[in-house]
């Protein structure tokens, strides 16, 4: 597994897959998650592009330095990755908190951005949220990760995933539960200590972009994903019926399918070329 140093010396790893002629694809998953967590989209999505998989810091197989953590110098780690590769650009696909890093990387490093896929996040912050943000730090500090399972799950899935996909679950419970306690309250206090401002600059974006999210998430709820394809000019939105907050693991096909239509149509309006790929893939969304 290849690793890059950041600019404060922390070793960030990450995965690399797919076709090497084809553009970049940097994904960059969230809180207490590494890049294992895109495991059902890394054939679909390795056919068409050249993959690139962070483990953010504080997660997988990345350094997990002492707190506190910061989402902007996050952001640094996941850019430093394309500087290793040698890719001046690439569409960025960022999942929870890695969706607000991914719009980070969009305001403050646009020219390295083709596209942006933005996937049950937000731009802003709730007080419902940070109270069950803090919450969950409380309860990793005192009791240990492993106390936090439980609750955490009726957050991040739905019912039906519960009941009829619990090999998939107990997969991303395996990732969350691998991940040192002090670690995971370092990545909460980032989210928490992120500052609204973000919200004020996504009107800059100018990448295309798709905001995707699940029409049963409660933890990033369908608001947040509204919010923020309002602010992007002329962002995309689809919503995924059935799926919560672990879309890319409960709809994967669906989801998978709409991720691909719209990086192919960004990819053709780039290159008329490829159109004829940009035809071959269709989506199933409901708004």
């Amino acid at each position: 597994m290849p690793t890059v140093l950041a600019d404060d010396g922390a070793e960030i790893h990450y995965q690399t897959w797919g076709r090497r002629d084809a553009p970049a694809l940097l994904m960059i998953q969230g809180l207490g998650t590494d890049s294992r967590g895109w495991a059902l989209q890394r054939v679909a999505m390795g056919r068409r592009y050249r993959c690139l998989a962070v483990d953010n810091r504080g997660s997988g197989q990345s350094d997990k330095p002492p707190g506190p953590y910061d989402l902007d110098r996050m952001a640094s780690d996941a850019v430093s990755v394309l500087d290793a590769e040698g890719i001046d650009q690439a569409h960025v696909m960022g999942a929870s908190m890695g969706g607000v890093i991914a719009q980070i990387i969009g305001v403050l490093h646009p020219e390295r951005v083709r596209s942006l896929v933005l996937a049950c996040t937000a731009c802003s912050h709730h007080d419902w949220r940070r109270e069950l943000f803090a919450e969950w730090a409380e309860i990793v500090r005192v009791r240990g990760i492993g106390a936090l399972s439980e609750d955490a799950l009726h957050w991040l899935v739905g019912p039906r995933i519960q009941r009829r996909f619990g090999v998939w679950i107990n997969l991303l419970a395996r990732i969350v539960l691998q991940q040192p306690a002090e670690a995971f309250v370092a990545q909460i206090d980032a989210i928490l200590d992120a500052p609204d401002e973000l919200r004020a600059e996504l009107v800059h974006v100018r990448a295309p972009t798709l905001v995707i999210t699940g029409s049963q998430d409660s933890l990033t709820p369908l608001g947040d994903a509204e919010e923020i394809a309002e602010l992007i000019p002329g962002a995309e939105l689809a919503v995924l019926s059935g799926a919560a907050h672990g879309l890319m693991v409960e709809a994967p096909i669906a989801y998978n399918d709409a991720v691909l239509e719209f990086l192919a149509r960004v990819d053709a309006a780039a290159d008329p070329e490829s159109a004829g790929d940009a035809e071959e893939t269709r989506v199933v969304r409901t708004a």
